[in-house]
């Protein structure tokens, strides 16, 4: 994942491979298994994708990362009016919005249907469209709501440069507190609700772009957040076996069995991890909140309009880079 991204963000030809041509590939790929399934092809009706990543999350997510990473490309390098125009400035806030929110919306459906499984079977496991059982509960309201706050813990919505070597659009408001509230709030997300790819999509895919953020790309994890996430999602919708049935493949303690199996209603769970850190990202997104307006009060300004992390190191070093 960092390969691809530096790949990604170092050029232009890179850019437009990743998140032009390969999505517009993939596309007609996807139409065309579609397509072939509602004809009856066993081709398709047996194809990974079409077993495995049939969920209105997986398609939302992908395209409204690839969107979000096309966004950033026409801001960074200042492409046509859009990319020169100040009221697009907060396009990186409404697209990260718009993908935390599908997350949460995916949280919340999860708590409902595992109290209708509850009320149904007397147990809290559901099965999900592609075959994966999960286990719905208070924690992902919990993370729901950590979910909702953390959208208004991004901060300076208008304050979106370009790096000098135009490599990166920086967001230099976004320092490594918004960082770690969305990763602790995203990886619960993904242990929730994803609990077959938690250690991919979540622990891994969050590490890549915080990694590059905190040595050598200063301001610019939101693009690498994107970029990361959009390559891998691509990648995750094509070979899903490789996360879901293979040597990789990684199973978290809730399935206290050390099995999912689709066919089999699980038994026994252990959802103790799930609550505890869904506690944790509730709390770290409100602290967060509160040391945001505590500033923002201190200086007298909006903190959405107006940066509010100026003074601070990871911000003066982010703005170096313009």
């Amino acid at each position: 994942m960092i390969i691809a991204n530096e790949i990604a963000r170092r050029s232009r030809a890179g850019g437009l491979f990743f998140f032009v041509i390969l999505p517009v590939a993939l596309t007609i790929y996807f139409a065309i298994i579609y397509i072939c399934a509602g004809q009856g092809q066993a081709w398709a009706l047996h194809n990974q994708t079409y077993v495995h990543m049939n969920s209105w999350f997986h398609y939302a997510k992908l395209y409204a990362a690839i969107f979000g990473c096309i966004g950033f490309m026409i801001l960074k390098y200042h492409w046509g009016k859009l990319g020169k125009a100040y009221w697009f400035k907060c396009f990186p806030f409404v697209i990260v919005a718009i993908n935390i929110f599908i997350a949460v919306g995916s949280d919340f459906e999860s708590a409902i249907r595992g109290m209708n499984a509850l009320a149904t079977t007397g147990s809290q496991w559901w099965l999900s469209s592609e075959g994966v059982w999960l286990y719905g509960g208070w924690w992902n309201v919990l993370n729901g709501i950590a979910g909702i706050i953390n959208v208004f813990c991004m901060t300076g919505w208008w304050g979106i440069y370009s790096s000098k070597n135009e490599d990166d659009m920086l967001w230099p408001d976004m320092i490594w507190l918004f960082i770690l509230a969305y990763d602790v709030w995203n990886f619960e997300y993904t242990y929730n609700n994803l609990p077959t790819h938690a250690w991919y999509c979540g622990l891994a895919l969050l590490l890549a772009p915080t990694f590059a953020a905190a040595f050598w790309n200063k301001g610019g994890w939101i693009q690498n957040r994107a970029n990361t996430l959009a390559i891998w999602c691509m990648f995750a919708q094509v070979f899903p076996l490789f996360q879901d049935h293979s040597q990789f493949s990684v199973l978290p303690v809730l399935y206290k069995s050390g099995v999912m199996n689709p066919a089999v209603h699980p038994g026994a769970a252990n959802p103790t991890m799930m609550g505890v850190i869904a506690v944790l990202s509730l709390v770290i997104n409100v602290i967060v909140f509160a040391i945001i307006w505590k500033r923002a009060k201190k200086l007298g300004i909006n903190p959405y309009k107006h940066e509010v992390f100026v003074g601070t190191k990871d911000y003066e070093e982010a703005m170096a880079r313009r």
